[in-house]
């Protein structure tokens, strides 16, 4: 790490070789920054690039004693990436995940500040770690504490920890974005894992999607629940084509607005959609219920309505055309020729 104060003193091999009068590959192939009695370096063990304290190797080069370190731990030592994770008290990995925070993000320092490694100040690290839900004095969400994060962002926030680790924990989606773990973030990590297969299977239909689960490197503990998710995503993405060919034939005839069409997976994983229709026509909209085919709907706010595993029947409804997937012409024609016999 490098000491509280002394970030100033943060001198990289380029640096130590430029010090020296040598090229960096000089410096490497002599040996010169390992010899006995050389300052230890002040970056970690694993660090990616390697940082000595300048005062200290320009001591021992000069001949004279090597000025020692403080050795206290102060809050404005700046940590990398592996001494942050530690005083965190998680994986590295789990690091690259929280390092995202607004908390801990307005504090990284480059050292040095082109092309440098990420650090962060200590008082940052802790402050954060007092912060997390369950964590430190006073924390923890309270019972019945709203999410910090807006409910439709939650998926994609919940994607971009994926991305950055495909083994991030109910735990730490929790504490990251500030949600309840169940059934918020186990939902959707479930979801988000779901939507990554089926992408990849899309990519690749000739891959299963436990073997796509596999290559995005996600726990196996995690592959049954977000395979499942995987399977209704797709069986939802072969039903758009058909329904938004019938939701455009719709709008070109006048009888709708263009829309996207939006699939509801019901009870069942069955599928469902509407298509709300414009004003002046005697249905408000048009549903279509896989199991049933299409339908007219009795309400503008809720056309679908609740599935009690029966095909809805009543005042209103009326079914149209032959088959549960009929050819948006036919489709067209029975929805007007019924409208014309009223």
């Amino acid at each position: 790490m490098i000491r509280a104060g002394r970030l100033k003193y943060a001198q990289t091999l380029a640096g130590l070789a430029a010090h020296l009068g040598v090229a960096p590959g000089t410096l490497r192939n002599k040996g010169l920054h390992i010899q006995e009695g050389h300052p230890a370096p002040i970056s970690s063990p694993t660090a990616r690039a390697i940082l000595w304290d300048s005062e200290q190797t320009a001591a021992f080069h000069a001949g004279r004693p090597v000025p020692p370190l403080p050795q206290t731990d102060d809050d404005e030592d700046l940590l990398d990436l592996h001494e942050a994770a530690a005083e965190l008290g998680v994986a590295t990995a789990s690091w690259r995940v929280y390092k995202k925070h607004p908390l801990l993000a307005e504090h990284m320092v480059m050292v040095p500040k082109e092309g440098g490694t990420e650090h962060w100040p200590r008082r940052a690290v802790r402050a954060f770690k007092d912060s997390r839900p369950g964590q430190g004095a006073g924390g923890g969400r309270r019972t019945g504490s709203g999410d910090m994060v807006p409910r439709d962002q939650i998926l994609p926030r919940i994607g971009e920890l994926l991305d950055e680790n495909p083994e991030v924990t109910l735990t730490e989606v929790s504490d990251i974005l500030g949600v309840a773990k169940f059934p918020t973030a186990q939902a959707g990590l479930v979801q988000a894992r779901g939507l990554r297969i089926a992408d990849r299977v899309e990519a690749d239909p000739d891959l299963d999607p436990a073997e796509a689960a596999e290559r995005l490197g996600y726990p196996r503990a995690t592959h049954k629940g977000a395979v499942a998710a995987a399977r209704a995503e797709l069986h939802a993405r072969s039903a758009v084509p058909y329904l938004q060919g019938v939701a455009d034939a719709l709008a070109r005839a006048g009888l709708a607005e263009p829309v996207q069409v939006q699939i509801r997976q019901l009870a069942g994983g069955h599928l469902a959609a509407a298509v709300p229709l414009v004003a002046g026509q005697d249905v408000p909209a048009l549903v279509w219920d896989e199991r049933y085919g299409w339908r007219t709907a009795v309400s503008r706010r809720h056309p679908i309505g609740k599935d009690t595993g029966t095909r809805p029947e009543g005042e209103g409804i009326r079914y149209l055309a032959t088959g549960t997937r009929p050819e948006p012409e036919d489709l067209l024609v029975a929805f007007t020729g019924e409208e014309k016999q009223r």
